[in-house]
């Protein structure tokens, strides 16, 4: 089995080819650059320097969202167009889900991870690891950050939080927590592809042509014209 993962979902992007129980290769940056114009050359290049062609993969895995709305979408169109054209099977995995699989492994506690979403608003969840296994406690979800650290007060075991854009919420977070919050190392907080490609290696393959990006909310411009829509709808009943 060669698993080629890919992440555009958010600054961090991250390729990643994973064989049988081995990491092949890995690519990653985390740059505000265009990920259209920079995601299929290191695809290319991932794929020579490890001696691979397409005809190889066996599965195609990417990260499905919460992130940039534009991001999310150039990672998922890429991973479909790669699994119909090479008729190989399709996954899509939470960004968040990615994050706190690589730094929560062996924390004894809980993991958020998170993305900002502006406005004082995180994408978040709550995870663990349970007998070797990453365990949802909560769901993803879009929460105010002061909303989402007051939740937590009363959690039994430390949380620790995750995520490029944590400093924007860092001191909120550890003045309503104090020391039950843990932040991760900046070492920590790019997403790897390659642990995208070890959660993605067992789950269930999605339907290639009806799988869509978990946005979590739709985009501004999106809700305006879908609110637009509906009062013309309503106008002609």
């Amino acid at each position: 089995m060669t698993i080629l993962a890919i992440d555009t979902s958010n600054y961090a992007l991250g390729v990643a080819l994973l064989e049988e129980n081995q990491v092949l290769g890995e690519y990653m940056t985390n740059l505000k650059k265009n990920h259209s114009v920079r995601i299929m050359p290191a695809i290319q290049t991932l794929m020579q320097d490890c001696d691979r062609v397409p005809a190889d993969l066996t599965k195609v895995v990417v990260a499905k969202g919460p992130g940039s709305y534009t991001g999310v979408r150039i990672g998922v169109t890429i991973a479909k167009t790669l699994a119909w054209t090479l008729k190989i099977p399709l996954v899509g995995v939470s960004s968040l889900e990615i994050l706190a699989s690589g730094t929560g492994r062996h924390f004894d506690g809980y993991v958020s991870p998170l993305f900002d979403a502006r406005r004082g608003q995180v994408y978040t969840g709550l995870y663990h690891y349970k007998n070797g296994e990453l365990i949802q406690v909560e769901q993803d979800q879009l929460i105010m950050s002061d909303d989402w650290a007051r939740s937590l007060i009363k959690t039994d075991k430390p949380v620790l939080f995750v995520g490029n854009d944590l400093p924007i919420h860092q001191e909120k977070i550890a003045e309503i927590l104090g020391t039950k919050a843990i932040f991760a190392a900046i070492t920590e907080h790019n997403p790897r592809p390659s642990e995208l490609a070890l959660l993605g290696q067992f789950q269930s393959e999605e339907d290639v042509h009806s799988f869509v990006p978990n946005y979590i909310r739709l985009a501004e411009a999106e809700a305006k014209w879908l609110e637009a829509n509906r009062k013309i709808s309503k106008g002609q009943d």
